[in-house]
């Protein structure tokens, strides 16, 4: 029986040796098919990135003409003439305090706004330092409610309240 287990174990060391040996030639032959594969999938990739390329391409020329349509709809909407808006245009009383500023004929918001500005820039009444600024003289301190300076922001507030 010691032979028997002895040629056992003996077949049993053979066998792994064996699989090692048939390992090594296997593994052999696919490290040269491992360096060619490279070789191979790098000539395939330009290929795949030429295919690729050419869907994005085909993607990307629908995105030009979807973007060139809404260019091509705003360029119409200037053609058509734009319709005043009425609260603006409709002509307002103004009060006496502001009417000696601009006149006591009743004017539009936007006309009143531009007279305003008018009288000031004639009176040389917007602040140096701050151009937003506007410096009141005796007849704009009583439109302003009192006040030596405000903002241009502040007085078209107080010239609106003038207005009926």
């Amino acid at each position: 029986m010691a032979t028997a287990k002895k040629s056992a174990a003996k077949t049993a060391a053979k066998k792994p040796a064996a699989k090692k040996a048939a390992a090594k030639p296997a593994a052999k032959k696919a490290a040269p098919a491992k360096k060619a594969a490279p070789a191979k999938k790098a000539a395939a990739k330009p290929v795949a990135k030429k295919a690729a390329a050419k869907p994005a391409a085909k993607k990307a020329a629908p995105a030009k003409k979807a973007a060139a349509k809404p260019v091509a709809k705003k360029a119409a909407k200037p053609k058509t003439a734009r319709a005043p808006n009425a609260a603006f245009m409709k002509p307002m009383t103004p009060s006496p305090t502001l009417g000696a500023v601009i006149g006591a004929n009743p004017l539009p918001r936007t006309e009143v706004t531009k007279k305003v500005w008018d009288y000031i820039k004639k009176n040389k009444l917007q602040d140096d330092a701050n151009k937003r600024m506007i410096n009141a003289d005796d007849k704009l301190k009583a439109v302003f409610g009192g006040k030596k300076q405000v903002s241009m922001f502040e007085m078209t507030k107080l010239i609106s309240s003038h207005l009926q």
